[in-house]
């Protein structure tokens, strides 16, 4: 299925894991699998359908990504990054980054939202390898945009914390020792995602935002093993907070 012809997003949504139900509280015009578009990867990992969806949210036209590729898979980062592209090509001046991710910090519970203000590229790779492109990171994440959702979530008593994200490599979770040098980093949240995509964003001269749905409590906070059905199952009952505090924002074209 080709994209329609009038199809001119100007916001980009990517769905992490398990969080792909926000889809179905939003008026979806079209979905077209991610093989049928040239250059975009399927993932392999289940909460992850691999899918572009056309909506529309509030007054305006988005592009959701539903589902992406990790590095942990044995993809490169242009890889991982290819939705990212897909995104900008399609005339997306805004990117939303969603993911699942484990929380380091106290008084952060499992069940609620955590807003992306900086984060840690633990993965060992760039998305900008393979040329001298130095790109300014310091203020990947717009900083109105967080005063511009934290606003948002006020006004609808909704949860909705700050911090530092660290992306790491995976596949597998971390160990005890790991997330007490994390915290000692001064992370609030720790995936296996993200942190590339952001890159590859602002290199492309988007704007950016990022929201972690803190699934679980990060190795050695809690007695029971780390489990990925955890993690979907904590996305899907999520999701509907991350819809109202979307469908509540209104964005505006950056100023060029």
């Amino acid at each position: 299925m080709p994209l329609p012809e009038n199809f001119r997003p100007s916001v980009g949504l990517v769905l992490g894991s398990g969080l792909g139900s926000f889809a179905e509280q939003i008026d979806v015009q079209f979905t077209i699998p991610y093989a049928d578009l040239p250059g975009m990867p399927v993932s392999t990992v289940a909460g992850h359908a691999g899918q572009l969806l056309g909506a529309t949210v509030g007054e305006s036209s988005w592009a959701l990504l539903k589902g992406r590729v990790h590095l942990y898979e044995g993809r490169p980062a242009a890889d991982v990054t290819a939705g990212i592209r897909l995104l900008n090509s399609l005339g997306c001046h805004t990117v939303i980054l969603t993911n699942a991710a484990g929380t380091l910090h106290p008084k952060h519970p499992p069940g609620s939202w955590m807003q992306i203000t900086d984060h840690l590229n633990l993965t060992g790779t760039s998305p900008l390898l393979g040329g001298a492109n130095f790109v300014d990171m310091t203020e990947i994440y717009d900083r109105s945009l967080v005063t511009s959702f934290g606003r948002i979530a006020s006004e609808l008593s909704l949860p909705l914390h700050q911090g530092v994200y660290a992306g790491l490599l995976g596949p597998q979770y971390e160990t005890p020792a790991e997330i007490r040098m994390l915290r000692g980093m001064g992370v609030d949240a720790v995936g296996m995602s993200t942190v590339l995509e952001a890159i590859q964003a602002r290199a492309l001269g988007m704007r950016v935002a990022g929201f972690s749905c803190l699934t679980n409590w990060a190795a050695g906070m809690n007695a029971g093993p780390l489990q990925h059905t955890e993690v979907l199952e904590t996305g899907l009952k999520s999701a509907e907070q991350l819809c109202r505090l979307l469908t509540h924002w209104q964005p505006t074209r950056p100023r060029p």
